[in-house]
């Protein structure tokens, strides 16, 4: 095997590809970047055998072939090169040695065989579609910071994606939940995915696809399967596992009783929560919101620091309300918003709390309230 490529193309794939790969692995071959060369353009793929993301990219291929290098060494010395320096990977001999050389810099790296690369993304898959990379951005991006952390409850630690009848129109839904709120968001059902199965797509996938969409040309094509799904955007290709669980009925902790209208200046609630958020405890973090007509009241109080208030002008339709939030909790749903103005729908102290930009907007939040 013997390839010259430019060293941003190789850092960009790299970038992309060595993410995946484990810092400690018991299994050596996962600690490697598969490197294939061949027909002008050189292939590096990468897994830990839940996720695969694969790129491919222009090279001046001499000879083809494959084998395997240790992943974080590999990008570390790509990234450490000059800018526009070109990279010659030259592998000749039974010697296990790949010989990396750029202007007078020259590293001998131990190989592992392709042979032993495992393969992940074999199978097929039953639906396809595509969605713009400003859809699949928003879909996930507006609901993966509800995502559990909680390993016990391993069916939340992703996001539910599944097709939806509303009204004599498909959507596409994506859903997340840890218990304490849930983020849902719809677009319409792009063509190919009415019948597909329910999945739901794990958190490390999660964030890699978003990495991947910034640099992203071109719609995205998904396949999925019930224990698979794949993304195809741009020259980077990303398959993941499905987790394998049963997601909760999450209608059922959708409030559709809420008859406490309060409406507020979104950007003036967010900065007004995280002044007097300052001086709640790392543990409560708790903040309650006092209405009553015309004017919206947050307080804090720790016993430890002390207290903290802050008067809001909002517009309010019932009965006087006193309620507390986990105060993180809130500004993550409002740093979602789009609108200018934050619609907050209520029952009373114990029920959870709708919030969304307006009637009927796409993104739809729910919070559960806390004791204060």
């Amino acid at each position: 095997m013997k390839v010259t490529i430019e060293r941003a193309a190789l850092l960009r794939a790299l970038g992309h590809v060595h993410r995946v790969v484990e810092r400690r692995t018991t299994i050596p071959i996962l600690a490697n970047v598969l490197i294939e060369a061949h027909n002008s353009a050189l292939t590096l793929k990468a897994t830990d055998l839940d996720l695969e993301i694969s790129e491919t990219t222009p090279a001046e291929v001499d000879q083809a072939g494959a084998t395997t290098l240790p992943a974080h060494t590999l990008y570390d010395i790509v990234r450490k090169l000059p800018e526009g320096a070109q990279v010659s990977l030259d592998m000749t001999g039974e010697t296990g040695q790949m010989t990396l050389r750029s202007g007078r810099s020259r590293f001998n790296l131990q190989s592992l065989p392709e042979s032993d690369f495992p393969e992940v993304t074999s199978g097929d898959f039953s639906h396809k579609f595509i969605l713009s990379p400003a859809d699949l951005k928003r879909l996930i991006g507006k609901t993966q910071f509800a995502i559990s952390s909680e390993e016990t409850r391993y069916y939340l630690n992703g996001i539910y994606i599944h097709a939806i009848e509303l009204d004599g129109r498909w959507m596409l839904r994506a859903v997340a939940t840890d218990g304490h709120r849930l983020a849902r968001l719809e677009l319409p059902a792009p063509e190919g995915c009415l019948g597909m199965p329910g999945v739901i797509l794990p958190r490390k996938a999660v964030t890699e696809i978003q990495r991947l969409i910034e640099d992203a040309q071109g719609e995205v094509i998904i396949e999925l399967s019930t224990n698979k799904m794949r993304f195809s955007l741009g020259d980077a290709l990303l398959t993941t596992k499905l987790i394998d669980g049963t997601f909760p009925d999450y209608a059922r902790v959708i409030p559709t009783g809420n008859d406490k209208i309060l409406t507020v200046d979104r950007q003036i609630f967010e900065k007004a929560v995280d002044r007097v958020s300052t001086i709640s405890s790392e543990r409560g973090r708790a903040v309650k919101l006092s209405l009553t007509d015309a004017k919206l009241m947050l307080s804090v109080t720790n016993p430890d620091q002390g207290s903290a208030v802050e008067e809001l002008e909002a517009d309010y339709n019932g009965a006087p309300l006193d309620i507390g939030f986990n105060a993180r909790y809130l500004l993550d749903i409002t740093q979602q918003l789009d609108s200018d103005t934050a619609l907050f729908r209520l029952a009373d102290p114990g029920s959870p709390t709708l919030i969304q930009d307006r009637d009927g907007a796409a993104a739809l939040y729910v919070l559960m309230p806390m004791r204060v």
